[in-house]
């Protein structure tokens, strides 16, 4: 099992320096741009604090990005939440049935260890990609404050980048099952996954009857607006998160056991 797990490793290694320092580096622009924009920021939050809907969608209405922790909130916290959710459901989605569509499940299902155990080296090497990708956007984050010699907010940041590797992970869990039951590399299906579960969120911070029923989603408790502003832990939606991963992961175990794979 070490072998495979070192071998998923070194296969995922590009992807994932690629996505790691393309997240983590646009996150840092944006942070060190605040400087150059922040005379005319005080005007611009004013007007986005003002929209309405759009204000609330995207946390304008309870956060002044003329502050570089409001900034961070609405702006890094986008794009950090698209582009690790995306990364987490690309690496999942295809890491059981790639084996499959390039016929080199042929060759590891010879080898004298379970199925059970190539599963499990698979989803520690997305795990430990997970954590990974996370410590090194929250570092390249931090380090933009102190390069702007900003105050840090250690706490908020710290449950920022923990929640959002949460979701992550729940991500990830969903397109683990998946890719047990697909003999094709569904890595569309993965981010198209990843999009709706985030439209569901803004769109359901619009819409009134929606509200409720966010708790579903996973960007529902890595709201970086949210965070930022001390609002109370969503645990219920942590709940369903948890509950999520441990079926996923579990089916994906299940199922994969069972079938037929195709030759």
């Amino acid at each position: 099992m070490r072998h495979i797990f070192a071998k998923e490793l070194k296969l995922n290694m590009k992807s994932f320096i690629i996505w790691s320092l393309s997240v983590g580096l646009l996150g840092l622009a944006c942070i060190l741009l605040y400087k150059s924009m922040q005379g005319d920021m005080k005007e611009m939050a004013d007007a986005f604090s003002n929209m309405g809907a759009f204000s609330d969608a995207f946390g304008m209405s309870t956060l002044s990005i003329a502050t570089l922790k409001g900034y961070f909130a609405t702006e890094v916290g986008t794009v950090h939440g698209l582009g690790g959710g995306m990364f987490a459901a690309i690496m999942a989605i295809s890491i059981i049935s790639k084996e499959e569509e390039g016929h080199s499940g042929e060759f590891i299902y010879s080898l004298p260890v379970s199925r059970s155990k190539v599963l499990l080296a698979k989803g520690l090497c997305v795990a430990v990609y997970l954590v990974a990708f996370t410590i090194i956007c929250g570092l390249l984050y931090a380090g933009g404050f102190v390069a702007l010699d900003e105050e840090l907010p250690t706490g908020q940041l710290l449950t920022f980048m923990v929640r959002q590797m949460i979701m992550n992970f729940e991500l990830a869990g969903i397109c683990f099952g998946i890719s047990s039951i697909s003999w094709k590399n569904r890595m569309g299906l993965g981010i198209a996954l990843s999009m709706c579960f985030y439209f569901y969120d803004v769109i359901g911070r619009v819409v009134p009857d929606l509200k409720d029923y966010l708790f579903v989603g996973p960007y529902s408790y890595a709201n970086a607006a949210e965070i930022f502003t001390d609002a109370d832990t969503p645990v219920k939606a942590l709940v369903i998160a948890a509950v999520m991963i441990v079926c996923s992961v579990a089916f994906a175990f299940w199922y994969y056991n069972k079938r037929d794979l195709a030759s």
